[in-house]
């Protein structure tokens, strides 16, 4: 399937422009072509009244194209001057003219409103200040359009409002801007015009003034409203005593305050738009990740993990939703892929004992029903659904109380979808195993879920179980922060 079909975008002379889009809408694709990064096999870019076709990145760059990536790169152990000169170096006599890249340097930061030292090494700085060097080499390219890959993702609320004063200063200076952000209040704030992508299509183009968040989250996650229904989920078991409670949990620059807690045998849908904090959270919770503030209990005991061994100790489980980079190891039999975390308990000094390895696997390739040539098998040649199957083995010999899912079903097709959340609730129910899931798929979230909590900007803004717990429910609580009182949610249907 290609990555992009009938992509679309139209950024005016000093307009900020929005570009967004779930993981896999297409959005890095279409800025790569643009940039020259990746070719393109139809369509026309038509840069200045031109069409323009840039075979590297250094071509659009020359003509006025300037991209600054979530991953900054930049030097770390260089001065902010030099990096914003990397390449471009002028010279006298010859020579490396330092005194006029330091003097330029501190005028073009001065000019963003940024007073800083440009001899510092870069690594020195905080992250804010790296940001700004990012945007003052854009700025002495004399570039004409800017593209900002989700600048806020590391910054804090002041911060943030220091960007947006830059933003607004290349705005009146003619420059145009394409903001890539998944954060709907940041767009809001700062955004002229937004273009929507999903599926590597451009699905609308619009004002942001007079685009209600609500539909342009339905708009994102193609649920027309029109379309949404009140899904009731299937009746469920009552949880058990409390197995896992957060209580104002912080972590990192994304996990800003969520709270939640989760009973033994239970499913809580963890739902939020990309960078919400959903993965983060789950992390912290793992020990990938440290919590900075807040507490985190469980089975009624305040815990902090030094890393993720401490919390496998207690019975905890993560699959990260990267299952061919965080999960499986290519290369490997299904045998060696399933027991990679009982490997201590089959060992005898040092000699892994094989026999009750292959013993394991066999036992739950029959009970999960992995669909495989045997335990010798290389895990590469399964299917996506099956490959997972394995991941959740690994866990469940492991002896897991508590498991953490991270898009359980992404990448896998709808027959095994279905197959491996029955099995997540066969699992809950039958054994009392206690699941967090983040899923994108809200249907997912409504049919699998006992409870939903819902993320927004790291923030635990709602909860919802029973009747409440729809997907129009969680939509508007990741638009708006809470869920809609019965007038405004028709009110939404009927706008």
């Amino acid at each position: 399937m290609p990555a992009l079909r009938q992509a679309r975008l139209s950024v005016g002379a000093g307009e900020v422009h929005a570009l967004i889009g779930q993981n896999g809408a297409g959005k890095s694709t279409l800025i790569k072509i643009l940039t020259g990064a990746h070719g393109r096999d139809a369509g026309s870019i038509r840069w200045g009244g031109q069409e323009v076709r840039f075979r590297a990145p250094i071509e659009a760059q020359e003509a006025g194209i300037s991209t600054i990536y979530q991953e900054l790169n930049l030097i770390p152990h260089r001065s902010l001057a030099e990096n914003i000169f990397v390449g471009r170096e002028p010279r006298r006599f010859g020579l490396i003219d330092w005194r006029r890249i330091e003097r330029e340097s501190a005028a073009i930061l001065s000019g963003l409103g940024i007073q800083a030292d440009v001899t510092r090494p870069l690594h020195t700085c905080n992250t804010a200040t790296q940001q700004m060097t990012a945007i003052a080499r854009a700025v002495s390219t004399r570039a004409r359009l800017v593209i900002m890959d989700e600048p806020t993702s590391s910054l804090d609320e002041g911060e943030v409002q220091t960007l947006f004063g830059v933003i607004r200063r290349l705005q009146a200076d003619g420059v145009s801007v394409i903001f890539v952000s998944h954060r709907l209040d940041e767009l809001y704030a700062v955004c002229d015009r937004i273009t929507v992508m999903r599926d590597g299509r451009t699905v609308a183009e619009r004002e942001m003034a007079g685009f209600d968040k609500y539909q342009l989250v339905s708009t994102m996650l193609g649920k027309e409203l029109s379309a949404l229904q009140a899904a009731r989920r299937d009746p469920r078991l009552p949880p058990g005593p409390p197995v896992l409670r957060l209580d104002g949990v912080r972590s990192g620059p994304r996990v800003r305050d969520a709270s939640l807690a989760l009973g033994r045998g239970e499913i809580v849908g963890l739902a939020g738009l990309l960078g919400s904090g959903r993965t983060e959270l789950a992390r912290a919770v793992f020990g990938a990740e440290p919590v900075d503030q807040g507490r985190m209990d469980l089975q009624g005991e305040a815990v902090r993990w030094r890393e993720p061994a401490d919390a496998i100790a207690r019975g905890l489980a993560y699959l990260s939703e990267d299952r061919k980079t965080e999960g499986i190891v290519p290369d490997l039999s299904i045998r060696e892929n399933l027991t990679l975390v009982l490997l201590p308990q089959l060992a005898r000094l040092g000699v892994v004992d094989r026999q009750r390895q292959r013993e394991v696997a066999e036992r739950f390739i029959e009970r999960l029903g992995i669909v495989c040539a045997g335990p010798e098998q290389p895990i590469r040649e399964l299917s996506g659904g099956n490959q997972q199957k394995v991941l959740l083995a690994r866990w469940l010999a492991a002896r897991t109380d508590l498991l953490l899912l991270d898009e359980p079903t992404r990448g896998i097709d709808v027959g095994a979808k279905a197959e491996i959340l029955g099995l997540i609730r066969e699992l809950a129910q039958k054994e009392g195993l206690s699941v967090l899931m983040i899923a994108s798929e809200l249907e997912e979230l409504v049919g699998a879920s006992d409870r939903a909590v819902v993320l927004r900007d790291g923030h635990t803004v709602a909860e919802l179980q029973g009747d409440a717990l729809t997907e129009e429910n969680l939509m508007s609580a990741m638009a708006h922060g809470a869920m809609p009182t019965t007038a405004a949610a028709e009110g939404a249907r009927d706008g």
